[in-house]
């Protein structure tokens, strides 16, 4: 059986061109922003995984400029929360629009977290490393289910920690004691979405036949 071939790189400047509007979007909002202490707290993760994804296309694994688009909403929209604290980020255009009392900046940016399930099953596709079409689907949406869990207890790990407004907006929890599953959830909804977007988009129906 035949693995199907790596993604045409059509725009290999396109990475690139991430790559530069994101740290252009670091330095700048690396200046003054809300609480020093929960800015570093939200950009070193983001930080990592920007230097992972760089050392995976040096190395020479390297995802479709639609994967790279999807990692870089999460990047994007984490550096600006980083910036202002979640829970203090302009978004009343979209509270009001949907009718949200809560500032749901938060929980949009943890949609997007699930959106790294498309380069996941993209990555696994390509190698042709889960054969079981099921299973295939499963594995990134477990991947990100964990990923959310554990990034909760960190939250509440540096809240206690922390303490005080640090910790209060690194948490961003806005006095709602369901605000962890409520992420979570909005984690696993958002690979959902991104594994739809395979299946539609992707390599998905490829695979199935090789």
């Amino acid at each position: 059986m035949n693995n199907p071939a790596p993604p045409a790189p059509a725009f290999r400047w396109f990475p690139a061109l991430l790559l530069v509007v994101y740290l252009l979007e670091f330095v700048a909002l690396g200046i003054n922003p809300a609480e020093r202490g929960t800015w570093w707290a939200e950009n070193i993760p983001i930080f990592l995984i920007v230097v992972a994804l760089v050392v995976l296309y040096l190395r020479g694994v390297r995802f479709s400029n639609l994967a790279y688009a999807l990692m870089s909403v999460l990047l994007f929209m984490h550096t600006i929360g980083g910036h202002y604290t979640f829970e203090k980020v302009p978004f009343d255009w979209f509270n009001t629009l949907f009718g949200f009392k809560r500032n749901m900046y938060d929980r949009v940016a943890h949609f997007t977290v699930g959106f790294y399930a498309y380069p996941i099953i993209e990555l696994t596709d390509r190698n042709g490393t889960i054969r079981n079409r099921f299973i295939s689907y499963l594995f990134p949406l477990c991947v990100i289910g964990t990923v959310a869990m554990s990034y909760e207890l960190i939250e509440w790990v540096y809240a206690v920690t922390a303490g005080g407004e640090a910790g209060a907006a690194f948490l961003g929890s806005q006095g709602d004691i369901w605000d962890a599953q409520k992420d979570m959830l909005a984690d696993t909804s958002g690979a959902v979405f991104a594994l739809v977007l395979y299946a539609l988009f992707g390599r998905g129906p490829q695979r199935a036949e090789a």
